[in-house]
């Protein structure tokens, strides 16, 4: 207990007081001998303020933390009681450490796993730690060949990432942290040791403290974070270096997240890559096209596909296919490849669709799945300015004819689902396409659109039958393009299902050109074949390119 006069003379100091400070007497001059914190304090007691603290004055005095309680007395002496607060200061002071890193580490953790892109979490993970652990800090991942992929990084300044060969040996403990072992302790490292290409281009003043901390990831090590602190900072505590750790868990943490995700990534693009429909485009004098759009926009593949399988030259037929698999998402496009497959291995039987489709049956009844389909085969050959085509359904919609004049005609052929019952039946119709006339395939997405001006009917077969009469002529990549916005427009914002559509077209014969000083006539889709104006058909030709003729396979 201290007591001090209006004027900041001691007046009086018990023998606890002269313990604490020893220096102090009776008699002192003002505020001699006092620390400042408590000289600060007085003054505040005798010029009318009055106690006003909102928590006690407190400071240290020799190595230790006291709290100063006023004692006002009627002559303006003060008398303060000086209690030593330092195990609670310490514990206030360590909780309120604790309670920063705690906030560091959140804000780490959700900062870096915000993003799942590889060289961004390096990037980021050396800007956080030179913003909260140290001066400088360089990232270096595992290797790749006999390169490691390094991120450079100094306070108030960008990440910088480069590849490079480094001997991990020339720095202590970096080739036990890249494989995961613990950290070399601080005090181990001689910063003098340091080789160039660990130290960011620019670091100011010489490397006055190093440690190397592993980044653990989920069972593999995710790299190692060497971090720097110049000459003129002090060197890493120990307590630091245990924040150190935590902070290279949470980011090696992020990291291996990040890579399991690219790879995973790299995995499902090359297998999608398998379930996307195929590009079209003209094939031995047959131009084709295709649109699909899946049931939900976030995703890239459903229960619809369609395929274009070329024959091995002109005079051969090429194999079309247009399919949907009951149900939507990834676990209908599973089937709808395990189809597509099953389709290319049958290729050789392509020219009895009956057969196929029986093959084809049987190996969805033995599979695991318990999912159908509807097919759509359709064989397509181009002979004399025409394309003769050979359609089969299975269970799926009819085809629909767009000829020259306008007309719309349904295909007659018709058959049962496949991978249901024991057996397909199906009936086989042929029609020739003239220059310019067009055969849709489309699956039911089209047709059960559920949209319009009350948002609940059906787009419907006669609607789309309708809107292809206006499509008379097209090029077959104008015939789907038109489909589809017109389904598009009729959904508005509402639900669908998948929606495939594939459009076989008889080219147009492209103008006339001269060559030579000989009259030629090219042929869209069929590069390098030439007739003359008005040539008449071929041996064998079908006849009026209207004619149709079924039968029953």
């Amino acid at each position: 207990m201290l007591v001090v006069d209006r004027a900041g003379g001691i007046v009086e100091a018990n023998d606890a007081a002269r313990t604490v400070l020893p220096d102090v007497t009776g008699g002192d001059g003002p505020y001699e001998n006092l620390p400042d914190w408590l000289t600060e304090a007085h003054r505040h007691m005798t010029g009318g303020l009055g106690a006003t603290w909102a928590e006690p004055p407190s400071g240290a005095i020799g190595g230790r933390h006291f709290e100063a309680h006023p004692r006002p007395g009627a002559d303006g002496d003060v008398a303060w009681w000086l209690i030593d607060a330092t195990d609670r200061h310490l514990a206030e002071e360590t909780l309120r450490r604790e309670q920063e890193r705690a906030a560091i580490l959140s804000e780490v953790s959700s900062t870096l796993l915000s993003s799942l892109n590889v060289p961004r979490c390096m990037e980021v993970t050396a800007r956080l730690a030179t913003r909260h652990l140290a001066d400088a800090a360089v990232l270096v991942a595992p290797a790749q060949g006999r390169r490691h992929p390094v991120t450079y990084a100094q306070a108030h300044g960008p990440a910088v990432r480069v590849t490079r060969a480094v001997d991990p040996a020339t720095v202590p403990g970096l080739a036990e942290a890249l494989q995961g072992f613990p950290p070399v302790p601080t005090r181990w490292i001689d910063p003098g040791a340091i080789p160039a290409w660990a130290i960011p281009e620019g670091f100011e003043g010489p490397v006055g403290s190093v440690t190397v901390t592993p980044l653990p990831g989920h069972g593999v090590p995710a790299g190692a974070l060497i971090l720097l602190r110049s000459s003129t900072v002090r060197a890493f505590t120990e307590s630091e270096n245990v924040f150190a750790r935590l902070f290279a868990a949470r980011a090696g943490a992020a990291l291996s997240a990040a890579r399991l995700y690219t790879e995973q990534a790299a995995v499902t693009a090359t297998l999608m890559q398998e379930l996307l429909p195929p590009a079209l485009g003209g094939v031995h004098g047959v131009d084709y096209a295709g649109g699909y759009r899946p049931a939900q926009d976030s995703e890239r593949i459903g229960g619809d596909f369609y395929d274009v399988h070329p024959g091995a030259d002109p005079s051969q037929e090429s194999l079309v296919v247009l399919g949907d698999v009951a149900g939507k998402g990834l676990d209908a496009a599973v089937l709808t490849g395990k189809i597509r497959n099953t389709l290319h291995a049958l290729l050789p039987l392509a020219h009895d669709h009956q057969h196929v489709l029986n093959l084809l049956n049987a190996a969805l009844l033995t599979s695991r799945h318990t999912r159908f389909a509807t097919l759509v085969l359709v064989s397509a050959r181009h002979r004399a300015g025409r394309v003769r085509l050979r359609l089969t359904s299975a269970g799926h919609l009819p085809p629909l004819i767009v000829r020259a004049d306008g007309r719309v005609e349904e295909s007659g052929t018709r058959g049962n689902l496949v991978g249901a019952m024991p057996a397909v039946s199906v009936r086989t119709e042929e029609t020739v396409l003239a220059p310019g006339e067009t055969c849709l395939l489309y699956t039911d997405g089209i047709t059960e659109a559920r949209g319009g001006p009350l948002g609940g009917e059906l787009y419907g077969v006669e609607r789309l039958k309708r809107a292809l009469a206006e499509c008379a002529g097209m090029p077959a990549e104008a015939v789907v393009e038109r489909v589809q916005m017109l389904a598009a427009q009729w959904l508005g914002q509402g639900r669908h299902d998948d929606m495939a559509v594939i459009a076989i077209s008889a080219p147009r014969p492209r103008p006339l050109t001269v060559t030579g000083g000989d009259m030629h006539r090219g042929h869209s889709g069929n590069p390098g074949r030439s007739g003359r104006p008005g040539e008449p058909g071929v041996p064998g030709d079908p006849g009026t390119p209207h004619e149709r003729h079924g039968r029953s396979a």
